[in-house]
């Protein structure tokens, strides 16, 4: 009952606000995230990577009382640490402790976008995070939307043993994809990719593409409690169409519970989820968007929701909760119905 409630006035991934004013300059925001922020030396190259981090006195190493939960919140394929902010009025009213790292910052260079630096520099912030506060080691989460979603997933698959939970939102999975979806849609990911991977799809660059596309590793994440979730317009109102999401899972369902590649091209190109899987689907509590289609197998879940490139950070903070490290995952539904959290567009 505390925990919903307090989520009732969760503030999303990178939310648009819903009052009229004036929004900050993007100088503006990254002026008062750097005063928030602490350095933290990479523990691969040396240098300081900038990390919002909060943790709740009760997470002190003289207080008393269980060990604290530890949320690490990662940000948008464009942004940086200065998303992170936000999240610290979530952790207060949790009484979690939180890191949102820089990873490198926007994803448009080869040391970010997954590169083995910014997954290090992850790490790095879980690492002093628990060195400064007492964390329950049961109890570590990572949760991230759009570009979060992806580095979400990568996570996943290079460091399976140390997460409770992961929430991934409208995630990218395959890099070389989403360039020809790019460039079909004439949008700056894929010139992103390039500057990224060191060029466009190719013989020259298939194994940048690869190491950094979850797609292909999710096999080792298994074992780690993962919720997937993606909005069925996205790739029409947004840049993510939802195949990425449903060939993640596939990766981590039984041959029984993937999702079939007809039915997964239908939802891209039509928008509606197929008649076949229309009994598919779950009223959730927890959840604003109505959901459409949902599917579960081990560790593993998709949800496919009435909305776009959107995330629910209170449903995915809620169902993380729940989660424990060395536990199969629990997707029950919460106890108390029609509390769900605002909806919310994932920064690019």
């Amino acid at each position: 009952m505390r925990l919903i409630a307090l989520l009732l006035s969760v503030v999303a991934f990178a939310a648009e606000p819903k009052v009229v004013a004036k929004r900050p300059s993007a100088a503006e925001t990254r002026a008062a995230a750097l005063k928030l922020a602490i350095d933290i030396p990479s523990s691969k190259d040396g240098t300081l990577q900038k990390v919002i981090y909060w943790r709740p006195e009760s997470a002190a190493h003289d207080a008393s009382g269980p060990a604290v939960p530890l949320i690490v919140f990662l940000h948008s394929w464009s942004g940086g640490f200065e998303q992170g902010p936000p999240w610290i009025a979530q952790a207060k009213k949790l009484g979690w402790v939180l890191v949102a790292p820089d990873f490198r910052g926007p994803n448009s260079r080869p040391e970010a976008c997954a590169s083995d630096l910014a997954s290090q520099d992850i790490l790095d912030a879980v690492a002093y995070a628990r060195r400064d506060a007492r964390i329950a080691p049961d109890r570590i989460y990572l949760i991230g939307g759009s570009g979060g979603g992806h580095m979400s997933l990568v996570m996943a698959a290079r460091t399976p043993d140390l997460w409770a939970g992961v929430s991934a939102w409208v995630p990218i999975s395959d890099l070389a994809a989403w360039h020809a979806e790019s460039k079909a849609r004439k949008n700056n990911y894929a010139k992103m990719l390039e500057q990224s991977c060191g060029g466009p799809p190719g013989p020259a660059t298939e194994a940048e593409y690869r190491h950094r596309s979850p797609l292909f590793h999710l096999g080792a994440a298994k074992g780690v409690p993962l919720d997937i979730n993606t909005g069925i317009h996205d790739g029409h109102t947004g840049s993510v169409p939802v195949s990425h999401s449903l060939l993640a899972f596939n990766v981590l369902a039984a041959p029984d519970k993937q999702v079939a590649a007809v039915d997964i091209g239908f939802m891209v190109r039509e928008r509606k989820i197929p008649a076949s899987l229309a009994t598919e689907t779950q009223i959730d509590p927890e959840r604003q968007k109505a959901v459409l289609f949902r599917r579960s197998s081990g560790n593993a879940r998709v949800t496919v929701f009435e909305g776009g490139h959107d995330s629910e950070s209170s449903a995915g903070v809620l169902w993380l909760s729940r989660q424990r490290k060395g536990q199969p995952a629990d997707f029950s539904l919460g106890a108390d119905p029609g509390q769900a959290g605002a909806a919310t567009e994932v920064s690019k």
